[in-house]
């Protein structure tokens, strides 16, 4: 068992701590020396590991901590933190068409609330320029079916065309994820972008919306 628990540990270029391994990315070199990451940790070779916040990465990158964990010169330039934001973003996004590919994803207002009267959502995606009239009404259903917002997660970390283009559909404001695997995962994958960038993943379901920059509500 203590063999399987230092399998699943990895310690951090930055931090020098021993995490587990989902709490940090992995990071191999490329035959022309540039540090690559390894978010499936699948990549051959020789790995380091930083932990999976934008801070701890820009801090390997400025201290170039790179080349001491791999002990030979590498190129690591600029961008790399913002590299690791786009690829856990891609696979967060890909993650919600799956689900919906699954049948595990509603869309559109009244599914949403019907599904949450019905039961069984495990949680809500709001998108983050959502109007404040429209988040207003989807935590007042919220509340009416449980009596607490913290019931039912909610996701508010993805803008209304991101959602679009991931789940090949217009105009989606609100979504529920039903319980089921591929809602596991989306669900993860959402938080851990949300840790990457030092936010909750629920940031865009408080209410504080801006009505200047709100989409129109499906």
């Amino acid at each position: 068992m203590a063999r399987d628990t230092e399998a699943a540990t990895r310690q951090c270029l930055v931090s020098r701590e021993s995490l587990p391994a989902d709490r940090l990315v992995r990071f191999v070199l490329a035959p022309d020396g540039g540090v690559v990451p390894d978010l499936k940790r699948v990549l051959p070779g020789r790995g380091v590991w930083v932990s999976a916040t934008r801070d701890a990465i820009a801090e390997a990158e400025r201290k170039r901590l790179f080349a001491r964990g791999f002990r030979q010169a590498v190129t690591a330039g600029p961008g790399l933190a913002d590299q690791v934001d786009r690829l856990l973003e891609r696979d967060a996004l890909q993650a919600l068409s799956l689900a919906r590919k699954a049948g595990l994803l509603v869309t559109g207002f009244t599914k949403v609330e019907s599904a949450l009267m019905r039961g069984g959502v495990m949680a809500l995606i709001t998108a983050s320029d959502a109007a404040p009239d429209g988040v207003r009404k989807m935590r007042a259903v919220v509340l009416r079916r449980y009596g607490s917002l913290s019931a039912v997660p909610g996701i508010g970390i993805f803008a209304s065309d991101q959602i679009d283009l991931a789940l090949g559909l217009t105009n989606v404001i609100h979504a529920a994820l039903l319980a089921g695997r591929a809602s596991d995962a989306a669900v993860e994958r959402a938080e851990k972008l949300a840790r990457f960038r030092a936010k909750d993943a629920t940031d865009g379901f408080d209410g504080n919306a801006t009505a200047g920059s709100a989409a129109p509500q499906d």
